[in-house]
């Protein structure tokens, strides 16, 4: 098996509430769309985010965890400078968003983080790297 993710899938309590958030909220537009039960985004040429109604998705995949505090995940939105943090976690708020705002890290770049209407945390980065940079330049940002 190579290293490629083409599907990245969350289990989501109301996909309503998903909706209108990414739809509506943060203007992302479905690739594809089963009312009440699925979204799909294309979020890469070859990756794609599936919110998935979590009884849909426990009754083919079985049980989530479920408790306090953050999903084990994070996703990661990178971003060519600083000020394109800001600006994501402001789109992020006014979409509803809970935000943790950004701060320089001990690693070199600048992040903060936003949660979605089921707790999954979204890292917005500026990474200087040169991972960071590669992947800004074979999404075509850079």
């Amino acid at each position: 098996m190579d290293a490629r993710i083409t599907f990245i899938t969350l289990a989501v309590a109301d996909i309503a509430a998903s909706r209108r958030f990414y739809v509506d909220g943060l203007r992302w537009q479905p690739e594809f769309e089963a009312e009440g039960e699925v979204l799909f985004f294309r979020v890469a040429p070859a990756v794609t985010l599936s919110l998935w109604d979590r009884v849909a998705f426990e009754e083919e995949v079985g049980p989530v965890q479920t408790g306090p505090g953050a999903p084990p995940v994070t996703l990661s939105h990178n971003v060519p400078d600083r000020a394109g943090v800001d600006t994501v976690l402001a789109a992020a708020a006014a979409a509803g968003a809970s935000v943790h705002m950004a701060r320089e890290r001990e690693w070199g770049g600048y992040s903060g983080y936003f949660e979605d209407p089921d707790g999954f945390r979204w890292e917005i980065a500026f990474n200087p790297g040169a991972i960071g940079t590669d992947l800004l330049r074979a999404a075509g940002i850079i």
